[in-house]
């Protein structure tokens, strides 16, 4: 392989991870804690993007519990979303980048 041949290889893994960045806000991930009272939702940017809360929360008194609540929620639904993001980047970069453990590419 020559110089030319590397280079054009590494321009086109650089559009295809850009690409597939690009469509992780497309993916999403869905989490709820307290049985459902308070629901999370969050893109593969891993920006959330709405958060329900159920009314019956939204007492004074139970401040703090909904609070810890969509703290869970959050969190859930950040873990599931990283799994679906690195599927997409996997699946827009196969075969070009070679698999060397412990490399971390950031996806």
């Amino acid at each position: 392989m020559n110089m030319m041949e590397m280079l054009g290889k590494l321009k086109e893994m650089q559009s295809k991870i850009k690409e597939a960045q690009d469509n992780l806000v497309h993916i999403t991930a869905e989490a709820e804690s307290g049985g459902g009272m308070v629901k999370a939702i969050v893109n593969g940017k891993k920006q959330v993007i709405k958060i329900e809360v159920d009314q019956t929360l939204c007492k004074p008194d139970d401040k703090e519990m909904m609070q810890d609540l969509i703290i869970a929620a959050i969190n859930k639904a950040m873990e599931e979303v990283e799994g679906k993001a690195q599927e997409e980047m996997q699946k827009h970069t196969q075969g070009m980048l070679p698999n060397i453990p412990g490399m971390d590419f950031g996806f």
